[in-house]
């Protein structure tokens, strides 16, 4: 599932050819996604000016004249910038028609994605509003972390991995920050002391800005035909690589199921 800094990458990735431009329309092809698409969607936003794109959480915000479009990837999906001429292929669900001759296309196979129209605020969309906040901008830092963290005996990997507690830190980056920090996956929150927190929130802003400055080096992908951003380029040190030495003490990576997700850490640097 694409997480933050792969959206981040994706988001960067179409600003550019999108920022200003005007909306001609959009083809809908496939209105079965994971929410119904929006009835009406290429006369919502026929000759709409495109104002902004942002992101908040795994969503990505295009905000135009009259309202907002608010996208979601889902388990498979991707946003490329084509020729609007492009024949669609099979999985190839919704197109945004721009200006200039091209389109922003959402492929999206296993149909989890979603896109809605909201006429108000999109931070009071009800999929928004009780997002954490975001994990690389100052609000989330370790008076807030360790504060949230007293009496929860939810182990610490899963604690932070709700994103009612802070957006975007999936399973490979939990996995890969708390090796950095340190701490032991298991370790309930609560008993995480606000040293080793300081430790978590530093790791957790250090492998997501090397996951996006990964992604980021692959942007031009977005107006090729595979639109496949370069994820997880970045050096994995635990994640996925059950069995081998750990790089720091060359103890054997063990893994585990927390949450229903594989969980990999050092039994020696992980206390």
């Amino acid at each position: 599932m694409p997480e933050l800094p792969e959206v981040e990458t994706t988001r960067r990735g179409i600003e550019p050819h999108m920022l200003h431009h005007t909306l001609r329309g959009a083809v809908v092809r496939q209105r079965r996604l994971r929410w119904p698409v929006p009835k009406g969607l290429d006369a919502l936003v026929r000759d709409q000016i495109v104002q902004q794109v942002t992101r908040r959480g795994k969503y990505i915000v295009i905000q135009l004249n009259s309202g907002n479009l608010l996208l979601h990837l889902g388990m498979s999906g991707s946003l490329r910038i084509l020729p609007a001429t492009t024949p669609a292929e099979k999985h190839d669900h919704i197109d945004l028609l721009l200006d200039n001759g091209n389109c922003l296309r959402l492929r999206d196979p296993r149909r989890f994605g979603s896109i809605h129209w909201l006429k108000d605020d999109p931070a009071k969309h009800k999929l928004l509003c009780d997002l954490g906040p975001e994990p690389l901008e100052e609000e989330f830092n370790t008076e807030y972390l360790f504060n949230k963290s007293r009496k929860r005996k939810l182990a610490v990997k899963l604690f932070i991995m709700d994103s009612k507690i802070v957006v975007g830190v999936g399973n490979i980056y939990a996995s890969e920050a708390l090796y950095r920090a340190g701490i032991r996956p298991s370790k309930q929150a609560g008993r995480v002391s606000k040293a080793d927190y300081e430790k978590l929130v530093h790791a957790i802003k250090i492998i997501l800005n090397a996951a996006i400055r990964a992604g980021g080096t692959t942007l031009q992908d977005f107006t090729n035909s595979d639109g496949k951003p370069g994820y997880f380029k970045q050096k994995l040190h635990v994640y996925d690589r059950k069995g081998e030495p750990c790089t720091k003490c060359g103890t054997p990576i063990k893994q585990t199921v927390m949450g229903q997700r594989s969980t990999y850490y050092c039994p020696v640097c992980q206390k």
